[in-house]
């Protein structure tokens, strides 16, 4: 039973699962939309509006509350300067999921993650 537990463990290890989510999400504020599994964008799209909000600060706080959890340098340069200032006004909401359909090797349901 899985009562009150929070989460996806996306059949992997503790370590290499937020490693993958922390990569995915710099993919998505660096390319600002990316194609992955349903399972994979359900995980990181919380992640993700959270980078977003801190970023939305634009101060050396939230600087370096990103580098703690992104991994690339890019992503925080393009989330400080671009994506905060662009939903400085936006309380929320900042990513959209669009179904693409299944991935024809072992059909797993295809998604769309961008920014709104």
């Amino acid at each position: 039973m899985r009562h009150r537990v929070k989460g996806k463990k996306l059949d992997r290890k503790k370590a290499p699962r937020e490693l993958m989510l922390r990569n995915l999400a710099s993919s998505i504020l660096i390319y600002e939309k990316v194609k992955t599994t349903k399972a994979k964008a359900k995980a990181v799209k919380p992640m993700l509006e959270k980078i977003i909000t801190i970023s939305k600060n634009g101060d050396l706080t939230a600087r370096r509350r990103l580098i703690s959890i992104l991994p690339q340098v890019n992503a925080i340069k393009k989330a400080m300067d671009v994506i905060g200032a662009r939903y400085k006004e936006r309380p929320g909401g900042y990513t959209r999921i669009v179904n693409l359909g299944v991935r024809q090797g072992d059909g797993a349901e295809m998604v769309q993650i961008e920014l709104v």
